[in-house]
């Protein structure tokens, strides 16, 4: 197969959650075990660390992954979903996975994986751990796709967990509780490895400090640093930047405050970031924000609120699976909404996106596609207009 047989293979002939939901979860680690067992167990010849949380987890991944780059370390990045390149995915000093390494693997370990049945997210997570072993990196910054007791990823030995906070996301796969979604997360502490929480929130502080105590992991919450962050910074970011320092903190190792700081500030150059408040455009200002879940929109707001700008325009579109009441009911009432759909099957048809809005006092018009959506955004926006693009990460990928 060549590069582009290879990823219809991979998009195509397996079950992927981004396209199809629920359907292609899987609640066991039972194939990845498999199928590291097959590539000799890659997982146990790299240092990692690995991150989960309900928001913020893949900025801390990238965030983290920039630091350790700055101080000479080979690092390793695995995170997801992508945003418009499949090798968006596995990273080793920012640099995306070859076509060639991609092609090579899967067409060396098809026959094999096949016998068990392989979904899309266990596949690309075998794939970085075996790239992140055979390039031999210093260190692999691993993010979980979804939850932590049973994602595919957490079958790694690390030398720090990061838990970045707990909300309310993919209810229908990790409980309806902040309590049941933080016991999930918590499946990622590990025996005798530091734990650091990167948001101490007292309703479910105790999940955590039982399954620390269980698996005698020291507990560690970041701290708040005085560092002096821009205004554009929105405050979930600093939020990120504060769990990024403490881990080094934890870690102690030898990474100066200047490595940490150039880090920092050069984590999109350094790691290719993106979709994370990014500006597209500033006459009329256009940024978009993979924010989809109640918090993570409710944060992209809040900082909404503390900047200047004429009109909100939000070009706005979500998926079918997603528990919408709460999240309608924290939109800005004020702003004028052009509802889209993202070209996934699991996206929400932007005709009902808008019924259901108009039932919240949300009012605007609806687009075939999310192209045309912001281009009727930037048709009715002058200068001094904010157009905000978001609501879910498929959304965001379809502008960038």
């Amino acid at each position: 197969m060549n590069y582009k047989d290879t990823l219809n293979y991979l998009f195509s002939q397996l079950p992927m959650y981004q396209r199809t939901g629920v359907a292609a979860y899987k609640k066991d680690i039972g194939n990845i075990i498999k199928a590291c067992d097959f590539l000799n167990n890659p997982q146990e010849k790299f240092k990692s660390i690995h991150i989960a949380g309900t928001n913020g987890k893949g900025s801390t991944a990238h965030l983290l992954s920039s630091v350790l780059q700055e101080a000479g370390y080979k690092t390793g990045l695995y995170t997801s979903p992508h945003l418009i390149d499949f090798r968006e995915r596995i990273k080793i000093n920012g640099k995306k996975i070859s076509e060639e390494h991609v092609i090579d693997f899967v067409n060396s370990n098809k026959e094999n994986f096949e016998t068990i049945n392989m979904s899309f997210f266990e596949y690309t997570v075998a794939m970085a751990f075996y790239e992140f072993e055979k390039e031999k990196v210093d260190i692999a910054i691993i993010e979980t796709g979804l939850g932590g007791r049973l994602d595919s990823t957490n079958i790694v030995n690390p030398l720090l967990s990061i838990i970045t906070n707990i909300g309310y996301d993919h209810m229908n796969l990790l409980g309806d509780s902040l309590e049941e979604i933080a016991f999930e997360k918590a499946g990622i502490i590990k025996e005798n490895t530091p734990v650091l929480i990167g948001k101490k929130q007292q309703e479910i502080d105790h999940v955590f400090k039982k399954q620390a105590n269980k698996k005698n992991a020291s507990l560690t919450y970041a701290k708040r640093f005085d560092n002096q962050f821009s205004e554009e910074i929105p405050d979930y970011q600093k939020e990120n930047i504060n769990t990024v320092i403490s881990a080094i903190d934890v870690l102690n190792w030898n990474i100066s405050n200047e490595e940490i700081n150039s880090g920092i500030k050069n984590v999109k150059i350094n790691t290719g970031l993106r979709g994370r408040w990014e500006v597209l455009s500033t006459k009329p200002k256009i940024v978009c924000d993979t924010g989809h879940n109640i918090d993570g929109i409710n944060q992209v707001i809040n900082h909404i609120e503390k900047i200047k700008y004429g009109k909100l325009h939000f070009v706005f579109g979500t998926v079918n699976d997603k528990k919408l009441d709460s999240i309608l009911n924290i939109l800005p009432k004020d702003g004028i909404y052009y509802f889209c759909k993202a070209k996934i099957d699991r996206a929400l048809d932007a005709n009902k996106l808008k019924s259901l809005c108009e039932s919240k006092n949300i009012f605007g018009e609806s687009y075939s596609s999310v192209t045309s959506a912001l281009n009727a955004a930037k048709k009715n926006s002058e200068n001094e207009d904010l157009i905000l693009i978001g609501g879910s990460t498929f959304v965001v990928a379809e502008v960038l």
